[in-house]
């Protein structure tokens, strides 16, 4: 058989073997991971792809490696959830890197973490001072989890004693170009009226529209594929108008 066909071949296995397994295996976000669970994802990623182009090793034996790894992780995860203690000493601990607005240098000598490492994630976390940091905890994956000084956190509606408006989240009514019935009636929105909001705006058809929202609020978004067709509309102008 052709090289190029193998490889093909074999390519397609280990990526369906990947889907499946990353399915398996839950969904984490990147920043969520712990060094331990990257260095994982590495070494199964390098299997697939010696899987996929070294034609030199038999196919059922990579594969049998990967299935080992991705069973190994399966184990490291069913450990971890069900002891704490287990899992403290594969994942590590949170540890306080600031402590009432003083930097626990013992600690971060233990972490091997350098002070550039502190004041580079305070800056990303919008921290350019560190005057303004109560504590900072460095988690388990790496980030950094800070809690400013009263004084530097910024005001809420609570500590002005106002009740905010409930925008709750936004369902979508066209979604590519189609427009999604089953929303429509979620939203009490009919077909017939969400075409004349949209020719109202400019639209003389849903396949012009990127996307188009409704919020709780009764506010309408709609993005065409032309970037500059963006409005925000209110839903409950046109009644008004009625009514007036």
């Amino acid at each position: 058989m052709n090289e190029s066909l193998v490889t093909m071949v074999r390519g397609i296995i280990a990526f369906v073997s990947l889907l499946i397994f990353a399915r398996v295996l839950g969904k984490q976000q990147i920043a969520e991971l712990t060094f331990f669970e990257y260095v994982l994802g590495i070494t199964i990623g390098s299997i697939a792809s010696t899987m996929t182009v070294d034609l030199s090793i038999k196919i059922f034996p990579q594969f049998v490696g990967l299935l080992t790894w991705v069973g190994a992780v399966l184990v490291t995860q069913w450990i971890t959830i069900r002891w704490r203690n287990q899992s403290k000493l594969i994942n590590g601990e949170p540890t306080i890197v600031v402590m009432e607005g003083k930097i626990m240098e013992d600690a971060m000598r233990k972490l091997r973490y350098r002070l550039s490492d502190l004041t580079e994630q305070l800056r990303i976390e919008g921290v350019f001072n560190l005057d303004e940091v109560q504590y900072a905890v460095l988690e388990a994956s790496g980030q950094l989890s800070v809690l400013k000084k009263p004084q530097n956190m910024p005001v809420t509606l609570q500590d002005l004693q106002l009740i905010g408006k409930n925008r709750g989240m936004d369902v979508e009514l066209i979604y590519g170009g189609v427009i999604i019935e089953q929303n429509l009636k979620q939203t009490g929105v009919t077909r017939e009226w969400l075409i004349e909001r949209l020719s109202a705006e400019g639209f003389r058809d849903p396949s012009e529209i990127f996307i188009a929202t409704i919020d709780t609020n009764r506010k309408l978004y709609i993005d065409g594929y032309q970037d500059k067709l963006v409005s925000k509309v209110d839903v409950d102008d046109e009644k008004e108008e009625s009514d007036a």
